[in-house]
């Protein structure tokens, strides 16, 4: 139901009047609003624009955009991997628009799982609106057995998606082209790959670099246009860009790109030559070192040397005194290292240290967990900024998805959380997890490792704020649903804990509706139990400040229903008494009193509180505001107590007194 300038329900289970008088009977279950079994991911707006700038279209994107254009539309895009697919279709949802205004509720957008695995247990089913976008990604499935999975999973969205007017795009699997499927032919569209140089001249442009189109027409360039997956175009873009704010490789755009250029092409070549040269473990450790720090302080950098050499076991000549060692800078220049005048290390090369911490997380699986145990001393040593240590986590954080260790990753989550003094939140912890949720292939894995942890038993403070941080700070933003869940068992955790989760929770869920509707459901199926953390939430969320704006009576009610089925309690007083104030400021918000009392079913002992409430919240202060609604309310009250004697009263039986009442 929404409420505008009239009333609308939907799927009503009982007598609803939208004419002119007061009645609103919501009864009937919640099964109109339960979402079972499939969560979607939600793709953030600001990355849409962000990509819409930089987007150029490949051809064939008209036809499929002529396509998607009428209600119920399902479009399929057949392209080669690399060529700019799965941004084709985000693209082609985000140009129907429907994101909405200030005064308008924005549809949905959302990817949806390709395959089972990709559901996260006991959440929610695919269920489309008018309007709603949807982008089912099947590029990743492979095999016979997944690929005949996934065309029945296709054929349900489809149905459903024509029968909602919606809109959705689906990216095929190139690797199954030898398994035609007839009936999916006349929603096919072919797309083609965009030219590289396109793409790389929108990039730069974006990024306000000054060039002209001869700078751009070199063989090595073309070559890298006219091969490169627009992924990889899109980093090089992004490493023009950083030669030119290095300020390290000249002031012109044709040393930038030839530094781009070559280290996309050439720098993995030139580690493993390196690599053949550098044999000692100290060097070798310097090496990753400055990869991972690089940017630091030298010192600091220094100090992480010695940490690491520590955790690998290597134990330095005694017999050498201290100034007869060699000294760092020459230990620096010998890797070419550079020290700037600022103090801190950085290769001589564009974008080395990325391949230096590639090569060492592909080559030496033997020494991972060693990393990982340094980087957990070394990212919290002294001399570090903010930025050095996060810079540090990321570094580390990529290496260990990139060989499919989120594990290690976690390890480090638990181990920083478990040191924030007090009421605090690591911040490293909460960009190590954060960095985990966003990766592509490992985000599933940290959402099931967080789900694990919120349902489990012992859990320190400090991870449980961790995980509250990464529930509002990053997956709201893509997984709203799963943000919800994890924070509802979160929010029942005794002490301060629970109560800071509980208001994360809270005001997650008063920001948006399907939010609002669902943590409804799940609070009140658990009130029904008698379970008193349930009713502390739920009766904190039907509160007038957590109600959307205007607010959707059939959630308000059911929630009340499930509130004032329980005995009295003190929490019935600030719920009861914000609804009273905002229908003394507002006079059009004077139907939440009806409801309100509708929803205690003509219950005595729900409708004698709710009179006491209301007498006590009047006479706390004389105005005839508050007399005009309080005098409202209790008529309502009245009605219903009379509606409730008339039905329960036998023939010949006599009035019920008030006492009996």
């Amino acid at each position: 139901m929404t409420e505008q300038d009239h009333v609308t329900v939907n799927d009503p289970r009982g007598p609803v009047s939208n004419g002119g008088g007061h009645q609103y009977v919501f009864y009937g279950g919640p099964e109109w609003m339960i979402r079972k079994g499939v969560e979607p991911l939600r793709i953030v707006r600001e990355d849409r624009v962000r990509l819409a700038d930089r987007f150029v279209r490949p051809t064939g994107y008209r036809t499929a955009a002529e396509r998607l254009v009428k209600p119920g539309s399902v479009v399929l895009l057949g392209a080669k991997p690399g060529s700019g697919r799965r941004a084709t279709a985000i693209m082609l949802l985000h140009e129907l628009g429907g994101d909405g205004d200030a005064d308008e509720e924005p549809v949905r957008f959302d990817e949806l799982p390709a395959t089972d695995k990709d559901k996260d247990r006991g959440e929610f089913s695919f269920s489309p609106g008018v309007g709603d976008r949807y982008l089912l990604d099947l590029s990743g499935i492979s095999g016979d057995e997944s690929y005949a999975e996934a065309q029945h999973r296709l054929a349900v969205y489809r149905s459903q998606v024509q029968d909602a007017d919606a809109h959705m795009v689906v990216v095929l699997p190139a690797s199954m082209a030898h398994v035609p499927s007839p009936d999916l032919e006349p929603y096919t569209v072919r797309l083609g790959r965009p030219r590289g140089v396109a793409v790389v001249t929108r990039y730069l442009r974006m990024d306000r670099m000054s060039f002209g189109s001869g700078d751009l027409r070199s063989v090595g360039l073309q070559r890298l246009f006219d091969r490169s997956p627009m992924r990889e175009l899109a980093r090089f873009a992004g490493l023009v860009r950083t030669a030119r704010d290095s300020g390290r490789f000249g002031t012109d755009i044709a040393g930038w790109l030839d530094q781009a250029m070559h280290a996309v092409a050439d720098r993995a070549d030139e580690v493993r030559k390196q690599m053949a040269t550098v044999r000692t473990t100290a060097e070798r450790a310097l090496l990753i070192t400055t990869a991972v720090f690089e940017e630091a302080p030298a010192d600091s950098a220094y100090e992480a040397w010695h940490v690491l050499l520590r955790t690998v076991g290597y134990e330095e000549d005694r017999e050498t005194a201290g100034f007869e060692r060699t000294d760092f800078g020459a230990s620096l220049d010998s890797l070419g290292v550079e020290r700037g005048s600022d103090g801190r290390i950085r290769f001589a090369r564009l974008a080395y240290a990325d391949a230096v911490r590639s090569y060492f997380w592909t080559n030496f699986p033997g020494v991972r967990d060693d990393l990982k145990d340094w980087i957990g001393q070394a990212a919290v040593l002294r001399g570090l900024t903010t930025d050095d240590r996060m810079n540090v986590v990321v570094r580390f954080g990529e290496g260990s998805l990139a060989v499919a260790r989120p594990d290690h990753l976690f390890d480090l989550v638990a181990r920083w959380a478990g040191r924030a003094p007090g009421a605090s939140c690591d911040p490293l912890a909460v960009r190590a997890l954060e960095l985990g949720l966003s990766h592509e292939s490992s985000g599933g894995w940290f959402r099931k490792r967080m789900y694990d942890c919120v349902r489990s038993g012992p859990l320190s403070d400090g991870l449980a704020r961790v995980l509250i941080a990464a529930c509002g700070q990053g997956l709201a933003s893509t997984h709203p649903d799963q943000a919800l869940v994890r924070l509802h068992h979160l929010a029942l955790r005794k002490g301060q804990v629970g109560l800071e989760a509980g208001e994360e929770l809270l005001g997650l869920a008063s920001r948006d509706r399907g939010l609002y509707r669902l943590l409804i459901d799940r609070l009140r199926n658990r009130t029904r139990r008698a379970e008193q953390p349930h009713l502390r939430l739920l009766t904190e969320l039907m509160t007038s400040g957590r109600s959307p704006d205007p607010p959707s009576w059939p959630d308000l009610f059911l929630g009340w229903e499930a509130v004032f089925s329980q005995p009295p309690t003190k929490l019935w007083n600030p719920l009861v008494r914000s609804w009273l104030n905002v229908a003394a400021a507002d006079r059009t918000r004077e139907m939440a009193l009806d409801v309100m009392v509708r929803a205690t079913h003509g219950r005595p002992a729900a409708l004698h509180r709710l009179y006491a409430i209301a007498c006590d919240w009047a006479s706390s202060a004389r105005h005839p505001s508050r007399a005009i609604v309080a005098a409202v309310f209790w008529q309502h009250i009245d009605d219903a107590q009379y509606a409730s004697t008339q039905s329960t009263q036998q023939p010949g039986d006599g009035p019920q007194t008030a006492e009996e009442a």
